[in-house]
């Protein structure tokens, strides 16, 4: 069941590989993302002395929860293998690549991360790609009215 998702993302990166990682929340935090309210817009992932951060995610904070407490902006650790990490890190630093997330979900009564990892894409390509949907879809429409 998807709690929240990056639809942005798949249209701004160029992504070639998909990983899952958990995520380490807290009690209202759980709370707030079971009622799907946050947000991963220019949300990213950011890899620091061998753990994996989510940077930038909006969880909104639970209304019934001590308010002092809750910080709708902290960075989340992600729950990755050392491997992965490693693995990670190698290729951002190598080939310049980024890490995003893709959507937050539920598996197994568990909160899971969906995390992308591709290239960004120019701002002429998101055109030409808008351009070839555009015309994908007038292509469609005439075989449909024929």
């Amino acid at each position: 069941m998807n709690l929240l998702e990056n639809r942005k993302a798949r249209f701004d990166y160029e992504l070639t590989d998909n990983i899952e990682a958990g995520i380490a929340l807290t009690g209202w935090e759980v709370k707030s993302l079971r009622k799907k309210e946050g947000n991963l817009k220019g949300a990213w992932v950011k890899l620091d002395k061998g753990e994996a951060w989510l940077v930038n995610c909006k969880i909104t904070p639970w209304k019934f929860g001590e308010m002092a407490a809750q910080d709708p902006h902290a960075p989340r650790k992600l729950l990755l293998h050392k491997k992965e990490i490693l693995k990670l890190s190698a290729k951002q630093q190598e080939q310049k690549i980024a890490v995003v997330p893709l959507r937050i979900y539920m598996s197994k009564g568990k909160i899971k991360c969906e995390l992308g990892v591709g290239k960004g894409r120019k701002r002429y390509e998101k055109k030409q790609m808008l351009k070839e949907r555009s015309i994908d879809r007038a292509a469609q429409q005439e075989i449909k009215n024929f």
